[in-house]
């Protein structure tokens, strides 16, 4: 309970001394020139304390949010596959409201600031850096009782365009009834007619798996099971492991590269990366052997990620559901494989159209 004590100074002048005392917890002190204000703080402060609510409170008040985020990059990002792009992020905000104090750094400041992001920044880099400066306050929040709630939480987002759907065109046939080469066949022959010995491979896994780049260069034999026609990808963007299948073409060309591994009279003991670079430990280096291979296919507007855009709208003709698309991709939402969705109607109108077949039999 709130006990209130009128105090006469030196100066003649009377002051009132709150001391607010609540069995669990630490007592509570003010000092006020008014009796009014007095009770009002006591009240005030005995409502917080039994909601759990003040100390949370005085926390926020005592940590600004440089000292959250500099605490956040000690204890948490150490551990973050992307900590260091994180730590760039976070370090834009402390730089723009870094000394503001958690009790003072409100929804309404935030959306200002986000918007001064968004003047130099497109929406998803802006929202990428929302998400950074989320976390951070969710750990403040459940971890360290520096503050009661996230206030990113009530700051809207920028929405982001559209994702970018680009895949390797088919073959088709030409008005004089011959066949024209698609985009795909055109990237593999000039892949397998480059100088890199690994391109045509590289490429010929993404495309049937869908895995990404990194994911592909960084492939050690360990990791690749043969004769189950699998890959186990232990480090993933979402840091979860994934087992991705090894079929037909891919699986054979990993076999035949295999066989040549273990055929060389002096066996490499220096690296066990599929796809090594001249130093044994790093992978190699494609960057320039994939683009000069895109422009000798006559290709434009293509990127390596496309040939992962590419492999998942070949599923999705090939029957595939969203779900499975995004399981054999590693995706933890469906989200981000809607965007292939407009390439299943053929698929689903088929589906439907055999449902009424059965149900109701041919049509009259």
């Amino acid at each position: 309970m709130a006990s209130i004590r009128k105090r006469t100074n030196k100066d003649d002048s009377v002051s009132y001394r709150v001391d607010v005392r609540l069995k669990g917890f630490p007592a509570q002190r003010a000092t006020f020139s008014r009796l009014t204000d007095a009770r009002k703080w006591a009240k005030h402060v005995e409502s917080a304390i039994e909601e759990g609510r003040y100390f949370k409170t005085t926390e926020a008040r005592k940590h600004t949010l440089q000292d959250a985020i500099t605490s956040y990059k000690k204890s948490v990002l150490p551990a973050k596959k992307d900590g260091k792009k994180q730590e760039a992020q976070l370090n834009w905000w402390a730089d723009e409201i870094g000394p503001y104090t958690l009790a003072d750094v409100t929804p309404a400041m935030l959306g200002e600031t986000r918007d001064k992001l968004a003047q130099d920044r497109g929406p998803a880099t802006v929202v990428r850096y929302m998400a950074a400066l989320s976390h951070m306050f969710t750990v403040a929040v459940n971890e360290w009782g520096w503050l009661e709630s996230n206030p990113m939480r009530k700051v809207s987002k920028p929405r982001e365009p559209r994702g970018r759907v680009r895949f390797l065109s088919d073959d088709s046939m030409g008005p004089d009834g011959k066949k024209v080469d698609g985009e795909r066949s055109r990237l593999l022959k000039a892949c397998k007619e480059s100088n890199n010995p690994h391109l045509h491979t590289i490429v010929v896994l993404a495309l049937s798996t869908g895995m990404r780049q990194g994911e592909i260069l960084n492939l050690r034999w360990p990791d690749v099971d043969l004769n189950n026609g699998r890959v186990i990808l232990h480090e993933t963007k979402n840091g979860e492991r994934r087992v991705v299948p090894l079929l037909g073409r891919a699986l054979d060309l990993l076999k035949a590269k295999d066989k040549a591994r273990r055929d060389e009279k002096v066996r490499r003991i220096d690296t066990d990366l599929l796809f090594p670079g001249r130093n044994p430990k790093k992978p190699v280096f494609i960057r320039a052997p994939w683009l000069e291979a895109v422009k000798a296919a006559g290709i434009e507007d293509l990127k390596f990620h496309d040939l992962r855009h590419s492999a998942a709208s070949y599923m999705l003709m090939s029957g595939a559901s969203l779900g499975e698309i995004a399981e054999l991709l590693g995706h933890k939402t469906l989200q981000m494989v809607k965007r292939y969705s407009h390439l299943s109607e053929p698929h689903a109108a088929s589906v439907v159209a055999r449902m009424n077949v059965r149900i109701f039999g041919g049509v009259e």
